[in-house]
């Protein structure tokens, strides 16, 4: 287990922070978090009203009971600053504090300008940096780990970071494969910087127990893409799906819509989670009974309760919210980070474990004393 520490900005690295006799140890905390939902709460019922599809047939498969689903007046950019918002309320800062903006998403509006920086614009961070993270679901996971690796590296202090959807938008609704399993919704949380001076310092409990990342893993497998994107144009379709078909896996007829091989994702997921939950542990040194909270991406139950069996969690360590949300892509472990740190789930000293698989395919961890 490793964490890297930096002396502050302007001192070299590994040198001794001005007016102090040890360097500076770095820290990272989430100060506050943030959740915005769009108005429109969409059950399965209300769904099949639509869609040929029932409520039995969706819960089994996937869990889901119900989803959010974004208004006209709905983007990434206004779910996004919403969410942004409560996060610096909670941790009582203004826009201004901030140094860096990361927004990750699959669904901006736009490529240029990024949604982070309208975000950032929003919300009065100027003039922080601001930029998109793309990673499918698991951008928010990608987005926690750059941001606490940039504050320890000394060089910024706080960083909000935003996972938002609309994938409502990009969904066939002929395809009841792919348009039962989504929603939208945004969860931010501002993360800021912790120092101590030496053994101890400021830190009652000393520099080894400063909160932060201690483990983190980000990977990627682009030969297996094909098992879910998002075409823009039918060169984009791989050669290998015969498009006359559109209820072939992988491609349900219609251009700027979620494609996906369920199957060939659900296997995928089932192997990697267990892996990066055994690979954080291992390289923490740590049991899954050491472990508060698991806040894993809301893909699929069943997925996750595979994880579960495996590290033989009780329910009460696996946090999930997929009946109530559905799969909201890069929202998903903002809106679960969010919720469990209103409910008093988790507290100063805890171990948190964040995973999450995506498109790309990609997958990410990220392993916190709180």
């Amino acid at each position: 287990m490793s964490r890297l520490h930096a002396a502050p900005a302007g001192a070299p690295a590994g040198s001794p922070a001005a007016g102090f006799g040890l360097p500076t140890r770095l820290g990272v905390r989430i100060a506050g978090t943030g959740v915005a939902l769009p108005a429109d709460l969409v059950d399965n019922a209300k769904l099949a009203e639509t869609v040929d599809t029932n409520d039995e047939w969706i819960r089994k498969r996937t869990g889901i009971a119900a989803r959010r689903v974004a208004s006209d007046d709905d983007s990434v950019v206004t779910l996004g600053a919403d969410a942004l918002r409560l996060a610096m309320d909670d941790a009582g800062i203004e826009g201004a504090a901030l140094d860096l903006v990361l927004v990750a998403t699959m669904t901006g509006a736009m490529s240029c300008p990024s949604s982070a920086a309208r975000v950032a614009a929003a919300v009065g961070a100027k003039p922080a940096g601001a930029m998109d993270v793309v990673a499918a679901c698991s951008g928010y996971v990608y987005a926690l780990n750059l941001a606490s690796t940039l504050i320890e590296s000394g060089r910024y202090r706080r960083i909000g970071i935003v996972g938002a959807e609309v994938m409502t938008r990009h969904l066939n609704f002929d395809d009841r494969r792919t348009c039962v399993l989504f929603g939208d919704g945004a969860g931010a949380a501002v993360l800021e910087r912790v120092e101590t001076d030496g053994a101890a310092g400021g830190n009652p409990a000393g520099a080894a127990e400063l909160p932060g990342c201690v483990y983190q893993s980000m990977g990627s497998d682009g030969d297996a893409w094909e098992a879910l994107y998002l075409p823009r144009r039918m060169a984009d379709v791989p050669d290998s799906i015969d498009t006359s078909v559109h209820t072939e896996p992988g491609w349900n007829g219609k251009l700027d819509t979620l494609q996906m091989e369920g199957r060939e994702v659900f296997k995928f997921a089932v192997v990697k989670i267990c892996d990066l939950i055994d690979e954080a542990l291992d390289a923490a040194g740590l049991d899954a009974a050491d472990l508060k909270l698991v806040i894993p991406h809301q893909s699929n139950r069943r997925i996750m309760a595979t994880a579960q069996h495996r590290f033989g969690l009780p329910e009460e360590k696996l946090y999930i919210n997929i009946d109530r949300f559905g799969n909201t892509s890069a929202a998903s472990v903002a809106i679960c980070l969010d919720e469990v740190r209103r409910a008093g789930r988790v507290a100063p000293g805890d171990w948190v474990l964040f995973i999450a698989i995506g498109g790309g395919m990609s997958w990410g961890c990220s392993l916190w004393r709180m």
